[in-house]
């Protein structure tokens, strides 16, 4: 009884230790950085250990899920009519993007892939463009063509393709922003592709910062002067769509990357970049999406009757200057208010 009444004690004295010292351990400020869906990714956060392997599994699963450029995900299978059940991410995404698209009279629409496609944002580039190609590629494309039902995703015509794009990344923000919060984490900063997740201060006890870029004709991204900058604290995603760097020029016109599904052409709207800020980062990065084809007028009434959405817009005047206009709630994140 002795030599059991020993081994016990020293255990409980080894498992004391392991507690005493994982207990000790202080919370550090951690970066994560890499590439994922072909764009990069910055994610910082504080905690009490590395949490690298874990954020790079997450990022794995979720580029299984909705990453058209990997042919075994599930949404290449679902653009090649395979049977698959999708997951409860592609649901999710799937589910917002028909929202956003009812709320936003189709201008946003995760079917419009060919579309940006034939005019040379996508996978190809073509030469040029004539309405009989628009006309026939306009029949395959529409939000209303795709529907979810158990769990498999119906088709009105077999043709038509999804692209998430537009939604993706910034629901992957929230993704990994969740992963954090099941590990304990209350402060980080989710970038992917230069769409935010952020909660909490930064390691120097601060609100996280976000700059709004100035509009520039720079395609190689080269020039990033700020125009303003947001502070945050609470949990907020935001997520800012421009014209000013996707853009091509030929015969001397420039075309925009932001497609009109609606008319399939490119929007020639006023508006040269949207930021706006929701309750979660896949919100905040199709309405950016949305609102830089709608132009600045019919962008502000449909923000005005959303709830939780708050936007910053940046757009040329009758005589080409650069104005600008945001909500109300705005001025609570911007510094300089």
């Amino acid at each position: 009884m002795k030599k059991n009444s020993v081994s016990y004690s020293m255990l409980a004295i080894t498992l004391l230790i392991i507690s005493c010292t994982a207990c000790n351990q202080k919370l550090t400020y951690y970066q994560e950085t890499g590439t994922v869906f072909h764009t990069l990714y910055t994610i910082k956060y504080e905690a009490k250990q590395p949490l690298n392997e874990k954020i790079d599994s997450t990022l794995a699963r979720f580029d299984q899920s909705l990453n058209p450029f990997n042919p075994h995900s599930i949404i290449a299978k679902v653009n090649r009519n395979e049977p698959v059940v999708v997951d409860a991410w592609f649901t999710e995404v799937f589910n917002k993007a028909q929202e956003v698209s009812e709320q936003t009279n189709g201008v946003f629409d995760i079917t419009a892939g060919p579309l940006i496609n034939l005019w040379g944002f996508g996978f190809s580039k073509m030469d040029s463009i004539t309405p009989a190609m628009i006309d026939s590629i306009r029949a395959i494309v529409g939000y209303k063509k795709v529907s979810l039902k158990d769990s498999r995703i119906q088709k009105e015509d077999k043709r038509t393709l999804l692209n998430c794009s537009a939604i993706a990344k910034g629901y992957s923000c929230d993704v990994i922003a969740k992963m954090l919060e099941d590990e304990g984490v209350t402060n980080y900063m989710v970038e992917i592709g230069g769409e935010e997740t952020v909660k909490g201060v930064n390691q120097n006890g601060d609100c996280w910062r976000i700059g709004i870029s100035k509009p520039e004709d720079d395609s190689t991204g080269i020039t990033n002067e700020i125009h303003e900058i947001v502070t945050l604290c609470n949990k907020k995603g935001i997520a800012t769509s421009g014209n000013y760097r996707n853009f091509y020029i030929k015969d001397g016109k420039k075309y925009a990357h932001t497609i009109d599904p609606r008319t399939g052409y490119p929007s020639e709207q006023n508006m040269l970049s949207a930021t706006v800020i929701a309750d979660d980062c896949m919100t905040a990065d199709a309405y950016a999406t949305a609102f830089m084809a709608m132009g600045l007028e019919m962008s502000e009434r449909i923000a005005k009757n959303l709830n939780d959405i708050d936007y910053y817009f940046i757009y040329t005047d009758s005589l080409g200057k650069h104005k600008s206009a945001y909500s109300k709630g705005m001025k609570e994140y911007l510094i300089s208010e």
